[in-house]
């Protein structure tokens, strides 16, 4: 169905404007954002594939699939190296499969899940890069100073987006008329 739905053209679309506008709002704002000692990550890939994942219907997009992909190319974009994000957005999409099939799909249950994979994805990356030595905080701190404004904002994305991508979703999901 995935082929026969405009989804094929609107989900790349948006995973790449996702893409770029995480970088973006992060530079332009990054006074804001990363103003010491706190430091707020924007997760818009994550919110566009979890949304993905609850709009998608009977369309069955390889979400797992562009996941990787585009952890890849955010890992060789924004750090030059192949990294964590290769590996950590295929994985917050395969726990939201695992666990959102035994719940109905709300607004709240999808807040509630995007909450779960963002603290996931803050946490798996926080110990891997402490595990490696490239961060020498406590985790205390990065509770406080990172993980809960990084919730904070992206919660905020979650519920501005969440009904505008629900429509754009809904209509994109009808199939092509040919």
């Amino acid at each position: 169905m995935y082929r026969l739905s405009r989804l094929r053209y609107v989900f790349p679309i948006g995973l790449f404007i996702a893409f770029f506008l995480d970088g973006s709002i992060s530079k332009v704002f990054s006074g804001w954002l990363f103003s010491y000692p706190y430091s707020m990550v924007s997760h818009l890939i994550v919110l566009w594939l979890v949304l993905a994942y609850f709009f998608e219907e009977d369309t069955k997009i390889p979400l797992v699939s562009f996941a990787a992909v585009a952890g890849l190319i955010f890992d060789l974009y924004y750090s030059g190296i192949i990294g964590l994000f290769m590996f950590l957005f295929p994985l917050i999409i395969l726990l939201t499969q695992a666990l959102a099939k035994y719940f109905t799909p709300t607004f709240l249950t999808v807040i509630m899940f995007f909450f779960i994979d963002i603290t996931c994805l803050e946490l798996l990356n926080y110990f891997a890069y402490s595990l490696i030595g490239l961060i020498n905080s406590n985790f205390g701190d990065f509770l406080v100073y990172v993980l809960a404004p990084t919730l904070a904002l992206n919660l905020i994305y979650l519920v501005v987006l969440y009904f505008p991508i629900h429509s754009l979703f809904a209509r994109s999901v009808q199939r092509k008329n040919s």
